[in-house]
């Protein structure tokens, strides 16, 4: 049986020694972890107030944003069509979403596209107007994409511009976030490892934490090799309330070559009219939803993964064959194809599920905020509410830049008015070192998105649920009892703390919703209208359920 006795998960503070008179400082008015579309446009904004510090794990460019492809979804202004916008993800997140969150999200989104017109960013147009697309969930073509499939890339080019255009904006990159500085429960800072300096004490009148996803924890995944989870983890470490972390979004279809890392295959790609056929070349989505291909991801991963069991096959196949003009709308897709040898004339695309995007993160409030003073967070590290049980495709670059903005403006408007700098408070850490044998760190880490894969992905149930919690409380026993001086610990620390709570939250909803489905589960969820939340908690960790949005 799963013990929610106390361990090292529940007590551990800090992953590394300091001691802060003996440490160099950085003060900052805003500090943003994370440069991703939200950490970036937070940074922007903040920076109308004051100095503000970018922390990235990597270089400027190391997050999930570069990698998006379909594009962003946004209303145009007429009032019908934004009212069309907030139905649709309303009713893809299953109505669990947070109304006052999707209400924001849509109205201001069509504001957050001309900004990013005016700093110079290059989306398709045909005719002068945006080309617009459409991806499953949506009601109509809403969705705007630049040079095809790369709108990420785009996107980060531009944001990139903008924030070195802005002189309060220092970029530290290839800084190792490790935790939250507190003091009396308020977050002061932060307690970086910069591979040239060592480690760093970043004190900061405010926090913005944008650190993205934990698709690492997966074994089949599109996220990068920075998505581990780390500011999940730290948060949780810093006593922040964490919401609906069972809800990871699977994408159905990246490219599935044995050997070769997952590369994302985007959902525009069904919008403009791909086909998913098996081995036999037999179409089988009209058999699972009268949308087809269009249906949201999580039925269609569903109906993907069903259908491999059924077939016993390793993966399905994306059909382009009969498409015009494939290869001047998706270039990059197209390439990605051509690397493998795969004509996409003549061949079928190979693909299957992969873990995608955490819908759910640190529980915030519309400006940001989260249950720790000093401390904020938006994108797809924290929970708006936005996406509710299941996220419609695209609407996840558009949730950066809105709420990266609503977030920089509270952060920046925060930290001005703190009349003085944050006390340089004495704050030190000694974990007791540990004296059992060295650990196979990268074996742990294969082990453990093997684990979460085979028991904690699309398809979950209480018995697997429980064995995993119990693997991670065992594994945790014999990790967290350590002080590891470099990523690759720290990492993987971050990986079985988050891992842990995804599963114990998993466990906590029986019902099946959205992307959350149990094979055992007591109810489809449609009287289940709560969140699932997280706490660090001395006596163990113990999930709550609360109404949403309380």
């Amino acid at each position: 049986m799963t013990s929610t006795m106390p361990t090292l998960y529940d007590t551990r503070r800090y992953l590394t020694n300091f001691d802060s008179n003996r440490t160099s400082h950085v003060l900052t008015d805003v500090l943003v972890i994370g440069s991703g579309v939200a950490g970036a446009r937070a940074a922007i904004e903040a920076s109308r107030h004051g100095l503000v510090t970018l922390l990235c794990k990597g270089d400027f460019t190391d997050s999930a944003t570069r990698f998006a492809q379909g594009g962003i979804a946004v209303a145009q202004r007429d009032p019908s069509a934004v009212q069309s916008h907030y139905d649709d993800t309303m009713r893809v997140g299953c109505e669990l979403n947070r109304p006052e969150a999707v209400r924001a999200l849509v109205d201001e989104g069509p504001a957050c596209i001309d900004e990013l017109v005016a700093w110079g960013i290059e989306l398709d147009r045909i005719n002068g107007a945006f080309a617009l697309t459409r991806e499953g969930g949506h009601s109509v073509n809403r969705i705007v994409h630049a040079h095809g499939d790369q709108t990420g890339r785009e996107l980060v080019r531009t944001l990139r511009r903008r924030v070195e255009h802005l002189d309060n904006i220092r970029i530290f990159d290839h800084c190792f976030f490790l935790d939250f500085l507190t003091v009396a429960g308020v977050c002061v800072g932060a307690v970086a490892y910069h591979k040239r300096h060592g480690h760093q004490l970043i004190w900061a009148k405010q926090t913005v934490l944008a650190s993205g996803g934990c698709g690492q924890i997966w074994r089949e995944t599109t996220n990068p090799p920075v998505s581990t989870g780390d500011g999940l983890a730290a948060a949780y470490r810093a006593g922040a309330r964490l919401c609906d972390l069972e809800m990871m979004q699977f994408h159905p279809t990246t490219l599935y070559v044995a050997g070769a890392g997952r590369a994302l295959i985007s959902e525009a790609v069904r919008g403009e009219g791909a086909y998913l056929v098996d081995r036999n070349g037999r179409r089988f989505m009209p058999d699972y939803h009268p949308d087809a291909e269009l249906a949201p991801r999580d039925i269609v991963s569903r109906a993907i993964q069903s259908h491999l069991e059924e077939t016993r096959a390793n993966c399905v196949y994306l059909d382009v064959r009969h498409l015009t003009g494939f290869q001047e709308r998706f270039p990059h897709i197209a390439g990605l194809c051509k690397d493998f040898e795969i004509d996409i004339t003549r061949d079928l695309i190979p693909v299957r599920p992969s873990a995608h995007y955490m819908i759910g993160g640190v529980d915030v409030q519309l400006d940001g905020s989260t249950t720790v003073e000093g401390l904020l967070c938006c994108g797809e590290a924290s929970c708006t509410g936005v996406h509710g049980a299941n996220r419609m495709a695209s609407n996840s670059l558009l949730e950066g830049l809105v709420f990266g903005k609503r977030t920089g403006e509270t952060a920046g408007r925060r930290a001005a008015a703190q009349s003085h700098p944050t006390p340089l408070t004495r704050i030190t850490n000694q974990n007791p070192s540990s004296s059992r044998t060295t650990l196979d760190l990268p074996d742990i880490r294969n082990s453990l998105s093997s684990v979460m894969w085979r028991n904690v992905g699309i398809v979950r149930r209480g018995d697997r649920l429980r064995e995993t919690c119990d693997i991670l409380d065992f594994w945790g026993h014999y990790t967290l009892d350590k002080t590891f001086d470099d990523a690759l610990g720290w990492e993987t620390q971050n990986k079985l703390t988050v891992a842990r709570l995804i599963a114990l939250s998993a466990l906590e909803r029986t019902d099946s919703i959205g992307v959350h489905f149990r094979s055992d589960a007591t109810s489809d969820g449609s009287t289940s209208h709560y969140q699932v939340t997280v706490t660090r908690d001395a006596d163990g960790t113990k999930p709550a359920r609360v109404p949403v949005g309380a």
